[in-house]
């Protein structure tokens, strides 16, 4: 296997990562005569995490908030794209090491993301439901909706109370609105296409080990987000944190129990650095140690931008947000920064604008925080569902989109409730059984 990319006179741009910071670095790099740009994902696709939940609870199709790399840099010839795993960085020899082979670059960009923060629990890890890609968000699609096909089909209590029940874990953005989407779905939905089942057994459960919900936002916020919950019949439960889970029981430290085959867990996230790099640049969390300008510490010619990076400001001093704003405008800022050394001047330090934060809590309820103005309520609601329809890329999707949340609010039924399972084929999954088999000889 061989990257396969031609070498030129341009500075080569390699981004590792096509998340909100890497994405837009690559897009303002991309007709620039000076550089020669590598954009490096897993995926051929860029993702908008926000609306992972949607996806989970059958709200949107995946293609909606996906995007092909491809058909953002369909007339830059100066973009290479490669779809592969990076797998480790040699910052002595500029280069770093794919499963398709090496790529040297010029400036390294580092804009990897962060994954699900299980805090080393082995049998969370293993039996929890986690919210950090669209094929997670499927996964719990298909997890719950077999679970109520399977609820049909049993007639112990205890048995179709483990089907209906979930327990979110993470008073954050994506617990809240995961909670208040299942509330609404077993209020208006599932009674209708499940008549035999009595939902009224389903317990919908929000677990937080803080003392309050969405915790960065105002206080304002934060209790009304919990009313809203409550009011939908959401148990919240703060000052509780999960110790474990067997699958059938979720274990709290203060010793109680909670009965469900469903754990979904959004209670924080974790920064996954390149091999490679010396422990003295690995912060906090996982992050890249990096200053204002998104230099890795004691690398010039690498930087970092969005969740895996680490950048402090005096209102930041633990970090930014690990949300798509500061990764946004890191990637933005890092391409002029990279323009301006190109031309000889100087770079300028980054600062972060706060453009607020906001979250929705079923249909018609949301918070808003705004440097300038705090709401909640319906119009609040209109102003997330605007700001993410115009944060969408594509005009494509952004029509889909817009379809289905008029269709969801003008009929109660978001016609997507499909379990759709992958089926290997017959080699793979000989070959797969094979593999557990020898894994269990082994133990």
């Amino acid at each position: 296997m061989n990257p396969n990319i031609p070498r030129t006179d341009r500075k080569r741009v390699v981004i590792v990562g096509a998340g909100f910071g890497g994405l837009k670095l690559a897009r303002k790099l991309a007709r620039r005569k000076e550089f020669q740009v590598v954009l490096i994902n897993k995926n051929n696709f860029h993702e908008f995490q926000p609306l992972y939940y949607q996806v989970a609870t059958s709200g949107l199709e995946a293609s909606s908030i996906l995007f092909p790399l491809r058909a953002v840099f369909q007339d830059c010839k100066n973009v290479h794209i490669r779809v592969t795993t990076v797998t480790a960085v040699h910052p002595e020899t500029k280069s770093i090491d794919t499963d398709l082979g090496p790529i040297e670059y010029d400036y390294l960009v580092v804009s990897t993301g962060a994954d699900t923060n299980f805090f080393g629990m082995q049998n969370i890890i293993e039996r929890a439901l986690p919210m950090k890609s669209v094929s997670e968000a499927i996964a719990l699609r298909n997890r719950m909706l077999q679970n109520f096909e399977d609820a049909l089909s049993v007639d112990n209590l205890d048995e179709k109370e483990g089907f209906l029940n979930v327990v979110v874990v993470g008073g954050g953005p994506t617990g809240v609105e995961l909670c208040g989407t299942f509330a609404e779905m077993r209020k208006t939905v599932l009674p209708s296409d499940y008549p035999e089942l009595d939902f009224r057994m389903m317990k919908i459960y929000l677990i937080e080990s803080g003392g309050e919900l969405l915790g960065p936002m105002s206080e304002n916020s934060q209790v009304k987000s919990q009313q809203y919950l409550e009011k939908l019949g959401v148990i919240v439960r703060l000052k509780t944190r999960v110790q474990d889970f067997d699958g059938r029981l979720v274990y709290m430290a203060d010793g109680s129990t909670i009965r469900t085959n469903n754990l979904v867990w959004a209670a924080g996230v974790k920064a996954n650095p390149l091999s490679g790099f010396p422990t003295e640049t690995i912060g906090r969390g996982g992050r890249l140690l990096v200053d204002r300008f998104s230099q890795v510490q004691g690398f010039p010619d690498i930087f970092a931008v969005g969740d895996i990076a680490l950048m402090t400001e005096e209102k930041y001093p633990n970090g930014h947000p690990q949300i798509a704003q500061p990764a946004i405008q890191q990637g933005k800022h890092l391409a002029k920064n990279l323009i301006r050394m190109q031309k000889g001047q100087s770079p300028e330090e980054f600062t972060y604008k706060d453009l607020g934060t906001m979250a929705t809590i079923g249909r018609g309820k949301a918070v808003v925080d705004l440097p300038f103005w705090k709401f909640q309520g319906v119009f609040a609601w209109m102003v997330w569902l605007f700001v993410h329809l115009m944060a969408i890329v594509g005009v494509k999707n952004r029509l889909l989109i817009l379809i289905n949340w008029a269709w969801n609010y003008l009929s109660d039924d978001q016609s997507l409730r499909l379990i759709i399972k992958p089926k290997l084929p017959k080699g793979n999954f000989e070959a797969i059984k094979q593999k557990v088999e020898d894994q269990l000889i082994t133990k």
